[in-house]
C-alpha cells in the first residue's frame, strides 16, 4: 500500500511539475541551463523565470537560456540569495517556468529608469494589458503581474505606482534585484539582453487560480518619531525628531551608536501607516555622518513608529498555512527581503525557516525591495500563490 501511495505522489508531483515547472542548480554546475531545461522537463513553456546568484556569470547565463529556453520569453534578475527546494540558497540558479497551455505572458520593459516617465509608463501598462486581454482570450480568466526591477535604482516607488495606475483591478507583486551585501551592480534580463537602470514588468493570464499576498512579522509599538530633515531624491534621513538621524534612532533603542548594524536595523525596522496598514521603511545603514540611508521612500514630516518582531517562523508558517487552508498551491513564487534573510541568521533559524518554505513549495529570491500593488516596501515577502485549475 505504501508503494502504490508513494506512486500516486509522484505522479501527483509531475503533473503539478507540467503547470509550474521548478528547478534549481549551483551556478558553476556543468552547462547550468541544460541542466535547468532537463529538469523541468519537455513542457512547453510561456515562460520562464531565472533567479541568478551574483556568483554568476549573468549575462553569459541569461544569453545562454534564451537559446536553450527558445520557445519561451525569459526574464532573469541577480540576487540576495535564492529560495530554492529546500528553502534558503546561496550561489543557485533558481528557475521557475509556466506551461503555455495555463499560462500567457506579456512582457513590458521599462528603461532607463532614470529617466521614467510617469505618465508614459502608466500608457505603456495599460497597452500592455489590453493586449494580454486579447492574446489570451476567454480560457484564461486569472490575472496577476510580477515585476523585477533594478534595485539599485532609487525609482521602485515612483515606477511600481504608475504600473500600478495602468494595471487597474490586476494584482502586482515583485522585488528589486540584487547583488548579495555588496550593493554594486543589480542586472535584470529579458529574452538574453541583460539591462541595467531597467525593470520588466511579467503580465500573466492564467486558467489557475491565482492569490496575491504580502507578509511580515513585526508588531508596531507605541514609540514614534518624526523625520525633520531628508533627502527623499536619495532615501537619505539627516534628522530625526531634530536630532542626528542615527544618533537619536540608536538613543530609542538604548543602544550606543556604533551598535548599529545589519542585524540591529533588521530586528528593530520603522513602519509607517499608509492605507489603515502599517509598512516597514527598512534602514540599509547609519553613515559616519549619522545619516540614516533607507531602502525606500522616505520624507520630512513622516512619522516613523518602531515595530517589534514576532516569532518569525511560527508567523510564516500560519501564513503560508493560510494561503493553503482550502487547496495547496502547485507553488508559491516569494520575494524575500534580504532583512529577513538577515534576522534568519542573526538568530540561526535557517533550518527551520528553510523547511517551511520548502514544505510549502515557496520559490524565489531575496531582495533589496518588494512591491505589492502600488507600494515599495521592506523587510516583507510579497508573492503569489498558484493554485491547480478547477475541475482538476
Amino acid at each position: 500500500m505504501g508503494g502504490a501511495m508513494d506512486s500516486s505522489l509522484s505522479e501527483l508531483m509531475l503533473c503539478d511539475q507540467a503547470i509550474v515547472a521548478r528547478a534549481e542548480v549551483p551556478h558553476d554546475a556543468c552547462d547550468p541551463i541544460g541542466a535547468l531545461r532537463r529538469a523541468m522537463g519537455d513542457v512547453r513553456l510561456a515562460l520562464v523565470l531565472f533567479f541568478v546568484t551574483p556568483k554568476a556569470d549573468f549575462e553569459a547565463l541569461m544569453v545562454e537560456a534564451a537559446r536553450v529556453f527558445v520557445d519561451s520569453r525569459c526574464v532573469g534578475c541577480t540576487t540576495a540569495g535564492e529560495i530554492g527546494m529546500s528553502g534558503y540558497a546561496e550561489g543557485s540558479i533558481v528557475a521557475v517556468g509556466f506551461a503555455a497551455d495555463h499560462f500567457h505572458a506579456v512582457l513590458q520593459v521599462v528603461t532607463p529608469l532614470s529617466e521614467l516617465d510617469s505618465t508614459a509608463c502608466v500608457s505603456q501598462t495599460v497597452r500592455a494589458r489590453a493586449w494580454l486581454a486579447t492574446q489570451a482570450g476567454q480560457s484564461l480568466p486569472n490575472e496577476f503581474a510580477f515585476l523585477a526591477v533594478d534595485g539599485l535604482s532609487l525609482k521602485e516607488d515612483e515606477l511600481v505606482a504608475a504600473i500600478a495606475a495602468g494595471l487597474g483591478p490586476m494584482p502586482l507583486f515583485g522585488g528589486s534585484a540584487a547583488d548579495g551585501e555588496r550593493f554594486a551592480q543589480t542586472l535584470i534580463s529579458c529574452d538574453g539582453v541583460t539591462l541595467r537602470n531597467a525593470a520588466v514588468v511579467c503580465l500573466m493570464r492564467t486558467d489557475c487560480p491565482v492569490r496575491v499576498f504580502r507578509l511580515d512579522h513585526f508588531q508596531p509599538t507605541d514609540r514614534r518619531m518624526v523625520v525633520t530633515d531628508a533627502d527623499p531624491a536619495r532615501r537619505i534621513v539627516h534628522q530625526i525628531n531634530a536630532e542626528v538621524a542615527a544618533q537619536e534612532y540608536a538613543r530609542i533603542l538604548g543602544c550606543r551608536i556604533d551598535e548599529l548594524t545589519p542585524s540591529t536595523f533588521a530586528e528593530n525596522p520603522v513602519v509607517v501607516r499608509i492605507g489603515g496598514q502599517h509598512h516597514v521603511r527598512a534602514i540599509q545603514r547609519a553613515e559616519a555622518n549619522g545619516d540614516l540611508q533607507f531602502f525606500s521612500a522616505i520624507d520630512e514630516g513622516l512619522v516613523l513608529t518602531l515595530a517589534q518582531s514576532q516569532d518569525m517562523a511560527a508567523h510564516l508558517e500560519h501564513e503560508l498555512a493560510g494561503l493553503g487552508a482550502e487547496t495547496p498551491p502547485l507553488a508559491v513564487l516569494a520575494c524575500d527581503c534580504i532583512l529577513r534573510r538577515t534576522e534568519v541568521q542573526q538568530r540561526q533559524i535557517g533550518p527551520e525557516i528553510s523547511r517551511i518554505l520548502a514544505a510549502h513549495r515557496v520559490v524565489g529570491f531575496s531582495t533589496y525591495g518588494e512591491q505589492i500593488n502600488g507600494l515599495h516596501v521592506n523587510q516583507t515577502m510579497t508573492g503569489v500563490a498558484i493554485y491547480p485549475p478547477i475541475g482538476r
